[in-house]
């Protein structure tokens, strides 16, 4: 085994990591019987952490 290999990373430095970046889902789920499209959905969403150079989107709530 090599050293990167042998790496472990524990899930909350991982975490950490992710929310410093932002990570983006994006994805199509289709139920389709017959050729007919029954149900869609659709995700999109951005997953961040929010600090004083990234302030939340919706503002204080007072």
């Amino acid at each position: 085994m090599t050293v990167i290999e042998r790496r472990e990373i524990a899930l909350v430095d991982l975490l950490d990591r992710l929310l410093a970046g932002g990570v983006v889902i994006t994805g199509d789920i289709t139920l389709r019987v017959a050729d007919v499209d029954l149900v869609r959905v659709d995700l999109n969403a951005l997953i961040s952490s929010v600090n004083e150079r990234v302030p939340a989107p919706w503002g204080e709530l007072t």
